[in-house]
């Protein structure tokens, strides 16, 4: 009898095993699957949004052309159907990252610095031209549920380096490459502007540039290089700038050389509504330097035509040349940018040393090729959805890609 109560004790221990052990697999069973779910679900919106954010270009459709805080969210150029995008409202968009506020001295404002390309090719603008990120979530009506980040980058990139000794005499030599992503912009067109800096040594003069337009083929590895004779000294100022071109992929390289100077210009979007663009020295940005250094400078606005030439146009100001003196106490110089179509803002600058150089700002991000970088944070995440598409912005061809996770599942968890 002892011995019957046992086995049962035992058959009986064991089935409440198998029970447990089955409901236990079946709760990660189902648990894995209500996790699929749920990341497939996320994944259906990444690509829903990043649609929705590409082919409507918000409201009012023209936000992206003023400092005005739009009601709905969206990028497409509004002269243009499908997957072409405004240079204008990717340039609204506030910059990722921490490190890209900059303090105006003079002003006693903070402003935002997208993604510069290197030196004396940045771009500036003051807080009430940006949309933040905060915002845009709650245009789209995902706040509190869904986190994102929208990345623009080109699927091209040209690159531009100086290949001649730093020595005079030697003629300056330029190498350009134009690839992408595991591949080579093989037999493409190479369109270029060569800018040479001249820094007149007399009062009462300004500095100035002249142009010179080329033409040329990359190779078969996409590479080309170009001689330019005739500027055989070390320290003459120069900004190169070159379009590559192939069946309907277009990208923009910059490049420039400019003297031993700390001083410098930097041109500001101050306001886009009424198309003004400040001038401010360098000493002014983040208590960089001293008060009453002087800058004499000369800017000219230039837009790119369909034969991928640069044409300038008159800038609407009379301070269009002059001088430039650091200092909270001195009055800005305030340029008028005389048209919404994108283009690049030159403007060439000499201290009182003689020393001197170029800078550009473009007016729109594709007249230089920007990258743009909007959003939250992925990297922390659990688990992010993404979802690419090729755009156009401005004729220069992106990679548009969205990176969404979902806040829902957290907060599940937090109860």
């Amino acid at each position: 009898m002892a011995g019957a109560t046992i086995d049962h004790i035992v058959s009986f221990t064991i089935f409440l095993a198998a029970i447990l052990l089955f409901i236990n697999l079946f709760s990660q069973i189902s648990q894995t699957a209500l996790i699929y779910e749920e990341h497939r679900a996320t994944a259906t919106k990444c690509s829903d949004l990043l649609d929705s954010m590409l082919l409507n270009p918000g409201s009012p459709s023209t936000w992206g052309q003023s400092n005005s805080t739009p009601t709905g969210f969206g990028v497409q150029d509004p002269e243009f159907s499908q997957y072409q995008l405004s240079s204008f409202s990717l340039m609204r968009l506030a910059p990722y990252g921490a490190d890209t506020l900059v303090y105006d001295e003079a002003s006693s404002e903070t402003l935002y610095k997208a993604t510069s390309t290197g030196f004396g090719n940045n771009l500036v603008l003051s807080r009430p031209n940006i949309l933040n990120y905060s915002w845009a979530l709650k245009l789209m009506g995902i706040n509190d549920t869904f986190g994102f980040q929208l990345e623009l980058t080109p699927v091209v990139t040209v690159s531009i380096n100086e290949t001649t000794p730093a020595q005079d005499g030697s003629p300056l030599t330029l190498s350009v490459t134009a690839a992408g992503t595991g591949f080579s912009l093989s037999h493409a067109q190479l369109s270029y502007i060569l800018i040479r800096v001249s820094l007149p040594t007399g009062p009462g003069q300004y500095p100035s540039y002249t142009e010179q337009y080329g033409n040329c083929s990359l190779d078969q590895i996409g590479a080309a290089t170009l001689l330019f004779p005739d500027i055989t000294d070390k320290n003459e100022i120069y900004a190169f700038i070159a379009y590559a071109h192939l069946g309907g992929l277009v990208s923009v390289g910059y490049h420039s050389r400019v003297t031993d100077t700390d001083q410098y210009v930097v041109p500001i979007i101050d306001n886009l509504s009424e198309q003004s663009v400040i001038l401010a020295h360098n000493y002014d940005l983040n208590s960089s330097g001293p008060t009453g250094s002087t800058l004499k400078y000369n800017s000219t606005f230039v837009v790119l035509t369909e034969e991928f030439q640069l044409r300038n146009m008159t800038l609407d100001s009379p301070y269009r040349e002059g001088m430039l003196v650091s200092g909270e106490n001195n009055t800005a110089v305030s340029l008028k940018i005389p048209t919404y179509t994108p283009g690049i803002l030159i403007v060439t600058y000499q201290d009182s040393s003689n020393h001197g150089g170029v800078v550009v700002m473009p007016w729109g991000v594709s007249a230089l090729a920007y990258t743009v970088k909007f959003g939250g944070d992925p990297q922390s995440q659990e688990w992010v959805s993404t979802d690419v598409r090729q755009v156009i912005v401005n004729h220069v061809t992106y990679h548009a890609t969205l990176s969404l996770w979902s806040y829902q599942r957290l907060q599940q968890v937090n109860h």
